[in-house]
């Protein structure tokens, strides 16, 4: 089996790691647009975080991987399995990885019903397509922006609401769909469309970091893995498990996470003075605000928490007005983000800050 780069292991980038994290604690943000230039860790960061997800228990014999534990998400046939008396077998399996394709279509996406056998059999029979293999998983996209608009908006659609819905010819068929959603894209290469940018939860610029010392530490970091995969996954084995129970824990809590008016006039302050359009922003941030109280351990969600994430869910919904300036800075967004809420974290720089990723950052020894 491929070893995959650890996750923990990844130099600097806090925002892609922190936007990652929240939606693995909470897949209803919506996921994650990754946006930088080659070489930026995005897909790395991608493949590592489905690689320390915790493992999940699933229906064993279900072809959508369903939650036991859930029966409002059951797909049609969990469904009618236990409504003629069976019972359903369970096992523990790990978080999957699919990458999707960028020639993906719809049908190879929300998967097909045989319309011929349903006429002449009267059987419903369903192919599933690569939405049941993402349930309870992460589905990444590499270069979304060259992806088919449709296909996309169908991707988001079920992101959104956790389900996959496939209907031809009045016969139906429906199955969960619940996955942390990852898209990255070299803006070099072409732009989304903006109504589908905003269906992202969370959006991320990302560049090549600066530092010549932590660009030493990549190369460093780099080397010893490929000098030896199995060692140096080994010799950060111990965060890597913190981080997967630290955010399996957090799934546990993060609906219990409250929050007040004081806090929801806040976000909606917040959104308003920066001229945000629509109310997607306002959900997205209080999503993600809990997500990022219940990974720190708390019930309850503060400034901190609002600024945090505040900054991930509003960069790529920015306008300047009427004449649609571009997107402005993640830097000048922070600092922006700083006045309006009235809080200024610890440190000059925000990757050197106690940031909820700052652990992560610590090897279990010298590489």
């Amino acid at each position: 089996m491929r070893v995959i780069y650890p996750f923990t292991a990844i130099v600097g980038q806090e925002r892609m790691k922190r936007a990652l994290i929240l939606n693995a604690v909470d897949t209803r943000i919506g996921g994650v647009l990754i946006r930088g230039e080659r070489g930026t860790a995005k897909s790395t960061a991608a493949r590592a975080l489905a690689a320390l997800l915790p493992q999940v228990r699933v229906v064993s014999d279900c072809r959508f991987a369903c939650d036991p534990d859930k029966p409002n998400t059951w797909c049609t046939e969990c469904r009618e399995r236990v409504e003629a008396g069976e019972k359903l077998p369970t096992k523990i399996v790990r978080t999957p990885f699919i990458d999707l394709p960028v020639s993906a279509t719809e049908d190879r996406v929300v998967g097909t019903l045989d319309i011929e056998k349903a006429i002449r059999k009267g059987e419903r029979r369903f192919e599933p397509g690569i939405l049941a293999s993402a349930n309870r998983g992460l589905l990444y996209i590499d270069e979304v922006n060259l992806l088919d608009d449709h296909v996309v908006d169908i991707l988001l659609d079920s992101a959104a609401m956790g389900m996959n819905i496939v209907e031809r010819e009045g016969i139906s068929f429906s199955h969960p769909a619940r996955f942390i959603l990852v898209g990255t894209m070299n803006p070099e290469e072409g732009e989304l469309r903006p109504q589908l940018l905003d269906r992202f939860g969370l959006s991320v610029e990302i560049h090549g970091i600066r530092s010549s010392r932590e660009r030493v530490e990549i190369m460093q970091r780099h080397l010893a893995f490929e000098q030896n995969a199995e060692r140096f996954r080994d010799e950060w084995l111990t965060n890597e498990e913190e981080l997967s129970q630290k955010i399996d824990e957090a799934r546990r809590i993060v609906d219990e996470v409250s929050y007040s008016n004081r806090d929801l006039l806040s976000i909606a302050s917040l959104t308003s003075s920066m001229n945000v359009e629509g109310h997607r922003a306002d959900l997205v941030i209080l999503k993600a605000a809990r997500a990022l109280a219940a990974f720190e351990g708390r019930k309850k969600i503060n400034e901190l928490d609002i600024a945090l994430v505040a900054e991930l869910a509003l960069l790529h919904r920015m306008k300047g007005g009427p004449m649609q300036m571009s997107e402005m800075d993640a830097d000048e967004l922070h600092e922006k983000i700083e006045k309006l809420v009235g809080y200024k974290e610890p440190g000059e720089n925000e990757d050197e800050q106690g940031s909820p990723s700052e652990k992560m950052e610590t090897p279990p020894k010298k590489v």
